[in-house]
């Protein structure tokens, strides 16, 4: 794996959280982070613009290339992604800077709470999601004045008409660069303009479930109930007083139905994203009428959970993502299943709904020993497997 990022002879070494389960081609930046450095060191922007009060906001930094290069600045980093902030903290640590030199926050947190004053520069990683950058953008502008910058990076692909439109719409004035190695910078001056009304969280209803399920901006499907998600809740094991945890959660409509379906559950919802655990949280509360019998923890896979615990669950239900960040990969997959495998009791059963074309068998078949596919379609299969009793 490539962990040496230089740019203008200054070097960091940087990797992408968690290292161990990275695939030796990955690295922990790409040509956005490069070409926002340089643009900002050539023309000194931080230099003439920030003083020791001046807050600088970065949002949405994958892996630490960005955070870590300002982090004398001293930063807000901003972004909706445990891996990203776990990331950053290793890559200081790595790098001998001092992580208290960043302030963390996730992507709900109302910004006038941070920020004692207007912030004169933005830097931004354009997101996967549109809805996210939406979301951002609206709760950017109560941290702006008319003098504030704000300069945004993504590759080529993902710098499109949608996302240039949403700068105009909610920041002000937006130009582009010219492409650097697949690369493009976008500008934007702030022109005073307030939303009165967010489009978030968002209300979805299916005839599916008997409840309806609110989504902040970041949930995946935010939309409507995601295909995977459907037929996994057509196959849920009976859970009458067992311990169960909704493995990448999302919106927690598996977690939920369970708690419906079985008196005496505990769920306990597990997501990366805050967003996710968040509206997982609202979902429980709104339906069950209180949060008593689940618990909701942000981590990388079950990372933050067997820090504290092993080997007492009985039921992992998983609809595993094959992408981290915008890179497709099944490394989290394959975490998330021998994290399962530690959390389980002996005797309890994973149960996961996964694309019929992934390994997802072979990977169940090395770790557990055999499963059993419970259902089927042309994309989905749903399976089942237990760990070993003693």
């Amino acid at each position: 794996m490539n962990t040496h990022f230089t740019v203008f002879e200054r070097s960091l070494h940087l990797e992408r959280y968690p290292a161990k389960h990275q695939h030796v081609s990955l690295q922990a930046w790409d040509a956005a982070d490069e070409y926002i450095i340089e643009h900002v060191e050539n023309c000194s922007l931080l230099e003439s613009t920030l003083n020791k009060d001046t807050p600088f906001l970065i949002i949405n930094d994958d892996f630490g290339a960005l955070s870590c290069w300002f982090s004398d600045k001293k930063p807000v980093l901003v972004s909706d992604s445990w891996i990203s902030h776990k990331s950053v903290m290793t890559n200081l640590m790595i790098n001998g800077m001092d992580p208290e030199s960043i302030e963390f926050c996730d992507a709900l947190t109302n910004l006038n709470e941070v920020i004692p004053s207007k912030a004169k520069v933005v830097l931004i990683k354009i997101p996967r999601s549109l809805a996210l950058l939406e979301h951002q953008l609206i709760a950017l502008q109560s941290v702006l004045d008319e003098g504030s910058t704000i300069i945004a990076a993504g590759k080529v692909k993902v710098v499109q008409n949608s996302v240039l439109k949403l700068f105009e719409k909610y920041i002000g004035t937006t130009t582009t660069s010219l492409a650097k190695k697949k690369a493009r910078l976008i500008f934007s001056k702030y022109a005073g303009i307030k939303t009165k009304k967010s489009p978030y969280p968002t209300i979805v209803s299916d005839p599916l479930i008997p409840f309806s399920l609110s989504n902040h901006a970041n949930v995946f499907c935010r939309e409507h109930l995601d295909i995977g998600a459907r037929i996994l809740l057509k196959n849920l094991p009976s859970a009458l007083n067992k311990s169960v945890i909704d493995l990448g959660c999302g919106n927690g409509v598996i977690g939920v139905s369970i708690l419906d379906q079985n008196e005496g559950a505990h769920v306990t919802f597990v997501d990366e994203s805050f967003m996710a655990v968040e509206s997982a949280r609202q979902n429980v509360i709104n339906h069950i009428g209180s949060d008593e019998r689940a618990t909701f923890i942000v981590s990388n896979c079950l990372e933050e959970l067997l820090k504290e615990e092993s080997s007492n669950y009985d039921i992992v239900l998983c609809n595993p993502p094959f992408h981290q960040q915008n890179t497709i990969t099944d490394h989290v997959a394959y975490q998330m299943f021998t994290d399962a495998k530690k959390a389980l009791k002996h005797g309890g059963e994973l149960r996961i709904v996964g694309n019929r074309h992934l390994d997802y068998p072979i990977k169940i078949k090395k770790l557990f020993g055999g499963y059993e596919v419970i259902d089927s379609n042309k994309k989905f299969s749903i399976l089942s497997t237990y760990k070993a009793r003693q």
